[in-house]
This record gives structure tokens, C-alpha cells and sequence, in this order.
């Protein structure tokens, strides 16, 4: 037996599972979640089936062949390139969501017509079996005609071994042609064979491809993924007059067709036993008008709470395991510039980044959470209608919701948004969700500046702080969507249809792979670029060096960083800012968390001990020689957390928003505009706290 050049498609719908089950079947560990939208981009892997290794490509999930959106533009176009025998699969792995058999049997329906073999991955049939419903396999397989048909949970990992099985069986078994399964009406099949004939002549398509491609092109508007040329347009066009003569829309032809042969295959194959789910009875509650929002707001308060209350003790932990190698260091190594690099650029600098990792991986647990439990999914139909006046739809609160973990993953899933201005508007102020890279410098001014004191003796004051700079970046991120949908003219809104996926137990092998990978992605992506910057930072601090006696010394007032800070001061205090924190500004152009490293650095060198100096200390103890009062304050605080709230600081998100948009134009308007905002939101507050006397 051998499989030479042979790969596997996974297809299926959004949150059909297809994802998960890549994961089993690769050993990989994508993103998955119980909302769909999480895979938009082709994702390659090699599964092992008894001694053969064979790939696999996991496509985006798509309702139908027939684009709606950029991601299911990519499904689209590489059926069509299969279909023109252009390194076709050999073996399309069709994920359908069991427990709503008819939505995803239509997608696999379109597959089957490609002529290339398919097995039906029924998944969810825990799912199933806990509805009280029953399936009748053999009644799907005689009239849908796949491979096989695999019951499945990718959750528990049932029926995974039977699905290796039977695709190495469908790898050996020769592919027969097929007829279409569907009796056309008289009148369409009349309308459309024409068409049907020149497609089959012109691409050397089977008499089924050619049906389905005729029935795909009269209905879809889009010429995207067009099998016609101008020729095959005419005839197009004739078929529509002539369905259209007799009553029928041409733009609803095939899903008109298809949905009544399933709806019958089905009704025949599923038996139900009516019960008020349990997923229902908790959506009475949780997406209830008023008291819906509520609960999601109190969550989010939860959620920011435990930021400060769990991860004390490991951060306390974190910092003492630092300490504890900058004092081995300073032992070990002869005092020195390689010594002072050590300890007060790469140990002190990413150091004090790294510490804040344990409220980071909290917060990325209580979203994975949400997540996979489904609960995203009614925050998305909850919102749907402030995202329609605000000139959205509910569809974009999932890729705003993943902005408080990244913005990147979050731009890249609004290629499920299928109105490019809507898209694009949601690409625009995305980078206002404070994302991860903004809790470090959150969490440092909080914890050094506000009181762990109680408000009305509910809220404790830290983490309501914590909740307003994201209720902030949110807020302003829905106004401006509101002026970028009055500016931004360029197609009119799509109505928003998004399936409301059942409860789910998440899995917590899964939960914690996601928390394991976010977190590995902070330490080793945003580390890397912390110590370059600490390196670069830290002799920019230390030199020029000055001899004196036979000694050599160095005043940080006089390095370069300093002269370099001083130099933008006037511009940055009026905000309330000090040269210090100018070069923070600077440096967190390359990540916005290097702020916390930057100002590490600075106050290391500044102090020329032994001992690594403690950030939040450093700064509540920061005096001015000049005045004798307290370089920061909590308004200083409020003024550069407000900043960053707003600031345009992360490279690479701007470069992703330029290869999402193909222009150059998008990423500056972005940068301009949220730098304006960043200094004037940071300005009122700053001056209107001094005329307020809170200075």
C-alpha cells in the first residue's frame, strides 16, 4: 500500500469542529473555540495513519461554495482548482455538525459534485445523543452516496481510530463516477443545460460537475470564483431570463434546490424527541435584554479582579526567582560592563516584563473559557444591535473580543465579516481593545499608584481601575466606528446571520494548550524583542563614561538615552511625562510592554548597585532635585495609562493591517489617529487634574 503525493482536505462549516479534529489527527495544536470564525487561513499538517504519514490541509470553515466573505473566498477558489485537476486532494474530509445535519449537509453536497471522494465526519454526536435524537446512517449513505460515514466527537475523541481506518480504506479505493443526486424540475433543468453543456466541453468536466457548476454560476453573483468566460456569461444570463420567466430567482436557485432534497433525506433520517435544551434554558438568562449585558459586565469585572487578587503569589514568586539570578550573576561574574549588561540590561530589563506573565495567563484562561463554553458567541448576538447603529454588525464583536488578547488573530478573523466596509471599520479601531501587551504597563502604574481600597464596599478600586482603561479603549473603538461608517463610503451593510452553538463543557487539555501557547508566545516573541531593546537601551544608559582620578564612572542625567529623552521632554510634559518615560514611548513602538523593560533599564543603571531594583518602588520613591517632589503621582499614572490606552504602539500590528488591506494607506491613517487621540485624551487629563488640584 502506498499513498505517494497524496493529501487530505478538511472542509466544513464554521464551528463544525473541523478544527479540533485537525488537531487530533495532525497532533498540532491550532486555536479552537466554540464560535465560529477561528480558522481564516489555510493550515497544513501531517497526520499518521498506521505506518503512512499523509497531509493534511485544514481550510477555513464556509457555509457554501459560493463566497460571502474573504475567508470563504479561500474554500471557494481551491475547489475550483481542484475541479480544473489542479493538485487536487485525494480525499475530502467533509466535518458536519451533527446536530444540525441540514445546514452542513448542504456544503458537502456541493463537495460531492467535485468528483473527488468524500467521507462525512458526523461530529458533536455527544451532542446528539444527549438531544434524545437518533440518526439513520444508512439512510444518509444511500442517498448522499459518500465514502463512509464516521459518528464522531472531536471533544472526547470518539470514533477517532474508526476514522483512520476508513481513510486509508477510501485512499485505496478507486473513485466511481456519479450522478447527480437531485432530480431537477423539468423547467430549471431545461434553463440551465446550455450552460451545463459548455462547461462540460469547455473544462472536460463529468456530467455531475457540470451540474453543480451550472446551478453555482446562475445563482452566485460573484465572479470571483467564476468557471465562465464571456461566452459562458451569455449563456449564464439566458438561463436566468428564462428561470426568471417562470418564477424562479435566479440568485436563490441552488440553495432553493438543494435545501428541498435535504430537508426530505433528512426528515426521513433524523428522529427527534422534542426537549427544551439546556442551552436554552441558560440563554433565558444570559442573553436576556437588560440583564444579559449585566451579567457580561460583571464578568469582565471578575475576570480583571483576579488579575490582581490570583496572580499576587506568582508574580511575588517570579520576582523573588529574579532576584535570586541577578544576585548569582553579580556573584558569579567579576564586576564589569559584561557584568552590569547581565544584571541591568538583559536580567533587569526582560525581568520585569516577564513577572506580569501570571496575570496574562489568567486573563487568556477566563477568555479561552468564554470561548469554548459558547458564551462569545451570545455576547456577539447581544450586541448586534448597538453594532448595527453604530454601523457593524454582531460579527464584529468576535474579532473585537479577541483584541483583548491580540489584535493580530483579531484583524485576521475579520475576514468572516462578508461586507468589506464593515470589515474594514472594524480593522480600523481593533487596536483599541487593550490587548495583552497593555496589561504589564496597566498593571504596573495600578499596582504602584492605586490603593487596594474597597469602592461602596462591593468594587475593590484596582481592579475597577483595571476595568475602565478597557471599558475606555472599547467605548471610544465603538464611537469611531459610528464616524468611520458616516466617512467610509464604499458598499452597503449585509444582514448579520450567525448560528448560536449549544453550551459546551470546555475541554481542559484544550484550555490549557491555548493558555500554554499564548503564554510561550509572550515569553519567547515579545522576550526577544524586550532584550534587543534592553541590550540596545542599556548602552544608551551606560555611556558616555567619564574618568576622573583613575576612575571611571557614568551619570545617567548625561547618557545618550538621557539626551535623547530630553530632547523630546518638552513635547511629552505637558502630559506629565519625564524624559524616562519619553524613551519608554519610543522603545514601545517595537511592543507596547517594552515600556515596563524600558523604564527596568533606566532605573537599574540609575541606581549602580548590586541588587535589582523593585520598578513599582523605583517609581513611587522617584524624587525631583529640582522641586523635591515625587517625579510621578497617580494622575501621572492615570495620564500615561490613558495614553497607552489609545497609543498607535505595535509595529506589527500595522504591518498585518497592510497586508489585510493591500495598502499602505490604512496602516498611517491608523498610526496618525490614534496618536492624536493618545496626546489629547492623555493632555485633558493631565492639565484638567492640575486646574482639578489633583496634581
Amino acid at each position: 500500500m502506498t499513498f505517494t503525493n497524496q493529501w487530505i482536505a478538511l472542509t466544513g462549516n464554521p464551528n463544525s469542529g473541523k478544527t479540533a479534529l485537525f488537531n487530533l489527527l495532525t497532533g498540532l495544536n491550532h486555536k479552537v473555540s466554540n464560535y465560529p470564525g477561528i480558522t481564516v487561513e489555510r493550515k497544513l499538517g501531517r497526520g499518521k495513519f498506521a505506518n503512512h504519514k499523509i497531509d493534511i490541509l485544514d481550510l477555513p470553515g464556509t457555509y457554501s461554495l459560493i463566497p460571502e466573505s474573504k475567508d470563504e473566498s479561500i474554500v471557494a477558489s481551491e475547489v475550483k482548482q481542484w475541479i480544473l485537476e489542479e493538485d487536487k486532494p485525494s480525499l475530502i474530509i467533509s466535518v458536519v455538525d451533527a446536530s444540525n445535519l441540514n445546514r452542513n449537509l448542504y456544503l458537502t453536497s456541493q463537495l460531492q459534485d467535485s468528483d473527488i471522494p468524500v467521507i462525512i465526519v458526523l461530529n458533536m454526536m455527544d451532542i446528539v445523543r444527549s438531544k434524545n435524537i437518533e440518526l439513520d446512517l444508512d439512510m444518509i449513505q444511500n442517498e448522499l452516496s459518500p465514502q463512509t460515514i464516521i459518528p464522531l466527537s472531536a471533544r472526547t475523541g470518539e470514533g477517532i481510530s474508526e476514522l483512520k481506518k476508513a481513510i486509508l480504506v477510501a485512499l485505496e479505493k478507486p473513485q466511481t463516477a456519479q450522478k447527480f443526486p437531485i432530480s431537477l424540475p423539468e423547467p430549471v433543468s431545461k434553463a440551465i443545460n446550455p450552460l451545463r453543456s459548455y462547461l462540460q466541453k469547455r473544462h472536460d468536466l463529468s456530467e455531475r460537475q457540470a451540474i453543480g457548476i451550472a446551478l453555482r454560476e446562475v445563482t452566485n453573483q460573484s465572479k470571483d470564483v467564476s468557471f465562465l468566460d464571456s461566452e459562458g456569461e451569455d449563456l449564464r444570463k439566458n438561463a436566468c431570463e428564462q428561470l426568471g420567466a417562470i418564477g424562479f430567482p435566479c440568485h436563490t436557485l441552488e440553495p432553493t434546490i438543494r435545501f428541498l432534497w435535504l430537508d426530505k433525506v433528512i426528515q426521513q433520517a433524523e428522529i427527534e424527541v422534542q426537549v427544551k435544551s439546556r442551552s436554552e434554558k441558560v440563554d433565558t438568562f444570559l442573553t436576556h435584554p437588560w440583564l444579559g449585558p449585566l451579567i457580561f459586565v460583571n464578568l469582565l469585572y471578575f475576570i480583571f479582579q483576579s488579575i490582581f487578587t490570583w496572580a499576587s503569589y506568582p508574580m511575588d514568586w517570579i520576582d523573588g526567582g529574579i532576584t535570586w539570578i541577578g544576585g548569582f550573576v553579580t556573584t558569579v561574574f567579576p564586576a564589569g560592563l559584561l557584568r552590569d549588561l547581565m544584571v541591568e540590561g538583559i536580567i533587569g530589563g526582560v525581568g520585569a516584563v516577564v513577572i506580569f506573565l501570571p496575570q496574562i495567563l489568567i486573563l487568556m484562561f477566563f477568555l479561552t473559557l468564554l470561548e469554548d463554553t459558547g458564551y462569545m458567541a451570545r455576547v456577539a448576538i447581544m450586541s448586534d444591535k448597538l453594532m448595527t447603529k453604530l454601523g457593524l454588525h454582531g460579527r464584529s464583536v468576535l474579532p473585537l473580543m479577541s483584541g483583548f488578547a491580540c489584535a493580530i488573530p483579531g484583524i485576521m478573523a475579520t475576514r468572516t465579516i462578508d461586507s468589506w466596509k464593515e470589515r474594514l471599520i472594524t480593522m480600523l479601531v481593533l487596536p483599541l481593545i487593550s490587548c495583552s501587551a497593555r496589561l504589564p504597563v496597566y498593571a504596573l502604574m495600578i499596582g504602584a499608584f492605586v490603593p487596594a481600597v474597597s469602592v461602596w464596599k462591593i468594587f475593590n478600586l484596582q481592579g475597577l481601575t483595571m476595568v475602565l482603561m478597557y471599558f475606555l479603549g472599547t467605548a471610544t473603538a465603538l464611537i469611531l466606528s459610528l464616524v468611520f461608517s458616516r466617512w467610509i463610503k464604499v458598499d452597503q451593510k449585509k444582514t448579520f446571520i450567525m448560528e448560536l452553538p449549544p453550551y459546551r463543557v470546555p475541554v481542559f487539555r484544550s484550555v490549557l494548550s491555548q493558555v500554554y501557547v499564548r503564554g510561550k508566545l509572550f515569553v519567547s516573541g515579545a522576550g526577544k524583542i524586550i532584550m534587543v531593546v534592553s541590550i540596545i537601551l542599556w548602552f544608551l544608559a551606560s555611556f558616555p563614561k567619564w574618568e576622573s582620578n583613575g576612575e571611571t564612572g557614568q551619570s545617567i542625567t548625561e547618557s545618550y538615552a538621557a539626551k535623547i529623552g530630553h530632547s523630546i521632554e518638552p513635547i511629552i510634559a505637558p502630559l506629565g511625562f519625564d524624559w524616562k518615560i519619553g524613551i519608554g514611548l519610543i522603545t514601545s513602538f517595537a511592543a507596547r510592554e517594552v515600556l515596563v523593560s524600558t523604564m527596568a533599564t533606566i532605573y537599574n543603571v540609575e541606581e549602580e548597585g548590586d541588587e535589582l531594583i523593585n520598578l513599582s518602588d523605583a517609581l513611587k520613591n522617584d524624587i525631583n532635585p529640582k522641586t523635591g517632589l515625587p517625579v510621578y503621582s497617580p494622575l501621572v499614572a492615570l495620564s500615561l495609562m490613558i495614553f497607552y490606552v489609545y497609543a498607535a504602539q505595535c509595529m506589527a500590528t500595522f504591518a498585518i493591517v497592510r497586508r489585510e488591506t493591500n495598502s499602505w494607506k490604512w496602516p498611517l491613517f491608523m498610526i496618525g489617529y490614534m496618536t492624536f487621540l493618545a496626546y489629547g485624551a492623555s493632555l485633558i487629563v493631565y492639565q484638567g487634574g492640575l486646574l482639578l488640584g489633583f496634581g
